[in-house]
């Protein structure tokens, strides 16, 4: 049986994208790590590591990471991740990994992509194609290219912005324009995923590790409970035949969490059903099916203490619809 949602044309949907853990701020992390800047310090706040992470996108689950100090950027350790890459998935990929030796590496494992390009690059046209899709080239890859603009509208007003894609799927009749966009918003279950890592486990706290072994400890300790309550929620969507989206993962924690505290099941001689147990609970309070909602990016911690006023950042969530229309690419490049 496969996981609701998982797969696009037969394809594993996957993303790879990356977000910063802050570590205590200790001279040895700052030796080793450095800290950020801004226009009021040279340094400021905490040190920071890198974690980029191979998620997928039906489950959520982490299939595989790579971290280290955030110098390096988040595609450096992106690009350690093509080992497990294969034939058989499609990639999404932001406009910071859509460079011309990421793509290619990506193309490299036979695995497709679909990536979003940045408003600053302008692909050729070679050919126009039915769907409103043109063929071209990035470095030695041939893509398919769809231009597209994208109206989300709410009760505070409508915003209107145009997207640039390319894929490595050609074929219009098998992977229409208007389904490869709607595929592209699956991308933000990576951010789901994080959120579920940096706010729901971290509470948005900083990793308590001072040296850069401990850190790494803690770093794997916390992507194995992540990926046992995925595989937890998992199982018990699977068998109930609903899609993973309507499971809760704070349920489940909080679940998990009861299990360790209340000592259930340390005897040796008695099975401990940690897995049932985190199903039943997320099966009995299931999450309503999902609906599209925006809300505005804002910063999670401003440097400074009047920042939520000055800025007058709107924090309310809005129900919203969603108006997709391609756009004809320009005159055929010589």
């Amino acid at each position: 049986m496969r996981t609701t949602g998982a797969r696009f044309s037969g394809l594993l949907v996957v993303a790879i994208d990356g977000t910063y853990l802050d570590v205590p701020d200790d001279p040895a992390t700052r030796q080793a790590l450095g800290k950020g800047s801004n226009q009021y310090t040279a340094a400021s706040g905490y040190p920071q590591i890198c974690l980029t992470a191979l998620v997928a996108c039906g489950t959520r689950a982490v299939i595989d990471a790579a971290f280290g100090p955030r110098t390096q950027g988040e595609t450096t350790y992106g690009q350690r991740l093509a080992r497990s890459l294969h034939p058989g998935m499609i990639v999404l990929l932001d406009r910071g990994f859509a460079t011309n030796t990421f793509l290619q590496a990506v193309t490299d494992t036979g695995a497709a992509f679909l990536a979003r390009l940045s408003a600053l690059r302008k692909p050729p046209v070679l050919r126009r194609l039915p769907d409103g899709s043109f063929l071209s080239r990035i470095g030695p890859v041939d893509v398919r290219v769809i231009e597209c603009e994208i109206t989300i509208a709410t009760t505070a007003g409508a915003h209107t912005g145009v997207y640039r894609l390319a894929t490595t799927l050609l074929d219009t009749r098998a992977h229409p324009a208007s389904e490869l966009v709607k595929l592209y918003h699956e991308r933000w279950e990576v951010e789901s995923a994080y959120y579920a890592l940096k706010k729901t486990m971290l509470g948005r706290r900083v990793l308590r590790a001072r040296t850069l072994p401990g850190i790494a400890q803690e770093v794997y300790a916390l992507l194995t409970a992540y990926q046992v309550i995925r595989i937890a929620l998992t199982d018990a969507t699977g068998t109930a035949r609903i899609d993973p989206d309507r499971a809760s993962f704070s349920i489940a924690l909080q679940t998990a969490r009861d299990q360790v505290i209340q000592a259930a099941g340390v005897i040796a001689d008695t099975v401990i059903d940690l897995v049932g147990a985190i199903g039943r609970a997320v099966l009995d309070q299931p999450m309503p099916a999902r609906r599209l909602r925006v809300s505005p990016r804002a910063v999670k911690r401003p440097l400074s203490r009047y920042a939520y006023k000055s800025l007058r950042v709107d924090r309310r969530t809005y129900k919203a619809t969603l108006s997709v229309n391609i756009l004809l690419p320009g005159p055929i490049s010589p």
